[in-house]
């Protein structure tokens, strides 16, 4: 079985989160490791009820995948352990030992900071501060934390070795390729890489062992914060195609744009990427919402998808058509890319 990684393609905010959750009803993996911090948000909605996560991943709501935090991610406690009790994910989550724990030093020294809070439109969650902290040597550890005794685990290990079992792995990646601290749109960026290869390195995977990379677009493009968005839309074009969002972090309005055919190929190439998702579909075509089934797709969406992917060159194979997780169309077996 394969280890594949979640990336996003834009500027985050492109249901990586419904795909994640998708992805564990249907493939049920052994593993699956969330990377980055809490300044990203993934929504998940299954089942009528919504959890809007920062650091728990959204495979959780299979109960049988075992749940953990990269050594490169950065968490904080109380947010942790929210998550943790409101998704019932005790006994099967874990926090890599080196995982670093942003504290209320890094929050205000974040918000205290004009640029970051101004120009760069930061979340403002410490998240930067901690990053700089552990570049410099000073950052505290998941391993320094009597209260995290229980959950700390080697996830470099455990990922090895269920992959050398055969076992089915995902990594969750966050935000977008094009926030990538070395890839993105300096400054108006985040605190580190966001690309596939970075999710890699983040868990303890080196690069032979990726066998999947599924590239998460939506139908349209948002960003929050400051940055170039190319085709920006005015919030009067943006509220008349339905293109109104709020961002799950921050409550912020995000920014619009049209679907970026360029962008997305830089994407599909800084992340090698092998499949695409396509979410937010609906809001294109609203006569499709909630179709599961390829050939219940209106002609219109239906074209569209299929020019899309003789533009991009990679097989799109997830096309999210709703909120719920269910509400999902899988062309996986259709065209040979079922695990």
């Amino acid at each position: 079985m394969p280890l594949a990684i979640v990336v996003g393609g834009f500027f985050g905010d492109e249901g990586k989160g419904k795909v994640g959750a998708y992805l564990a009803l249907a493939d049920k993996p052994s593993i699956a490791v969330r990377c980055g911090s809490i300044n990203a948000g993934h929504t998940v909605s299954f089942s009528g009820k919504t959890w809007k996560l920062r650091l728990v991943p959204t495979f959780f709501v299979n109960s049988s995948t075992k749940l953990m935090l990269a050594a490169g991610a950065l968490i904080r406690l109380d947010v942790f352990f929210k998550e943790v009790e409101e998704t019932g994910a005790k006994g099967r989550i874990y926090v890599d030992r080196n995982a670093g724990v942003i504290e209320e030093k890094h929050v205000e020294a974040e918000k205290n900071d004009p640029f970051l809070a101004k120009d760069v439109g930061s979340t403002l969650q410490g998240v930067g501060f901690a990053m700089a902290d552990r570049v410099l040597r000073k950052l505290r550890l998941a391993k320094d934390f009597e209260v995290l005794r229980e959950y700390i685990a080697d996830v470099a290990q455990e990922v090895n070795c269920a992959l050398d079992r055969g076992e089915l792995v995902y990594i969750e990646g966050v935000q977008g390729t094009f926030l990538s601290l070395y890839h993105g749109t300096y400054p108006y960026v985040t605190s580190r890489d966001t690309t596939a290869a970075a999710f890699a390195s983040e868990v303890g995977v080196g690069p032979k062992r990726v066998d999947h990379v599924i590239v998460v677009f939506k139908s349209y493009v948002t960003r929050v914060g400051g940055g170039p968005l190319e085709g920006e839309l005015t919030r009067e074009e943006a509220e008349k195609l339905g293109l109104v969002e709020v961002a799950t972090v921050t409550g912020r309005r995000r920014r619009a744009a049209l679907f970026n055919t360029q962008l997305a190929r830089r994407a599909i190439m800084l992340n090698s990427a092998t499949q695409i998702a396509i979410t937010r579909l609906d809001t294109l075509y609203p006569q499709d919402r909630c179709v599961r089934e390829w050939g219940n797709l209106s002609k219109e969406a239906k074209n569209w998808l299929e020019n899309l992917e003789k533009e991009l060159g990679v097989p799109i194979t997830i096309i999210s058509t709703g909120e719920d997780a269910l509400c999902t169309i899988d062309r996986r077996k259709e065209l040979g890319l079922w695990w």
